[in-house]
C-alpha cells in the first residue's frame, strides 16, 4: 500500500465530515473531499509535519470550500429555479431561505474557534474527542467551546429576532 493510500484510508471519513460541516450538503462535501485528496496527493511530499496530517487535510478542505464559495457567490442554484417552476409555495420557500440565511449570518459572525467547533459538532456530527484532536486540545476544551458557541449563536439570533419585531 502506498503512503497516499494509507493517508486516504485513515483520514477520508474525517475530511468528509469536516467538509459536510462546512458546506451543510452531502454532495458538496463529497466533491470537496475528492478535490482535497487530489490536492493532497500532489502535495504529500511537501508535507512538513508541522501539524497533524488530519489538520493539514482539513485546512486543504477549508481552502477548497472557501474558493468554491467565492466562485459561486453570484450563481443562483439550478435547484432553486426548478423548485419555483414546479409550483412550490414561493412564499414558504422565501421564508425558509430567510431563516437559513439568518442562521448562517449569525454563525458567520462567530469568531474562531467557536464557529468551526460549532460547525464540526452540529453539521459534521463529530464527537468532542475528534474535535479536540483536530485542534490539539482536550475533550473538555472542545465541549466548553461548543457550549459557548451555542450560547453566542443563540444570543445573536435572539438579537436579530428582536430587531425585526
Amino acid at each position: 500500500m502506498t503512503e497516499f493510500e494509507r493517508v486516504y484510508r485513515a483520514y477520508f471519513q474525517d475530511v468528509f465530515l469536516y467538509a459536510r460541516a462546512l458546506s451543510g450538503d452531502e454532495k458538496t462535501a463529497e466533491e470537496i473531499t475528492a478535490e482535497t485528496f487530489l490536492k493532497a496527493m500532489s502535495a504529500l511530499d511537501g508535507f512538513r509535519g508541522q501539524c497533524e496530517i488530519r489538520v493539514w487535510l482539513c485546512q486543504i478542505a477549508k481552502h477548497t470550500y472557501l474558493t468554491r464559495q467565492r466562485k459561486q457567490r453570484h450563481v443562483l442554484p439550478v435547484d432553486s429555479a426548478a423548485d419555483c417552476a414546479d409550483g412550490l409555495d414561493v412564499e414558504q420557500a422565501v421564508l425558509s431561505a430567510q431563516t437559513a440565511q439568518t442562521v448562517h449570518q449569525a454563525l458567520h459572525v462567530l469568531k474562531e474557534p467557536y464557529k468551526e467547533v460549532f460547525s464540526l459538532r452540529v453539521f459534521g456530527e463529530l464527537p468532542f474527542r475528534q474535535i479536540a484532536a483536530l485542534f490539539g486540545k482536550t475533550e473538555n476544551w472542545a465541549c466548553v467551546t461548543y457550549h459557548r458557541a451555542k450560547a453566542m449563536l443563540k444570543a445573536q439570533l435572539e438579537e436579530t429576532y428582536e430587531n425585526h419585531l
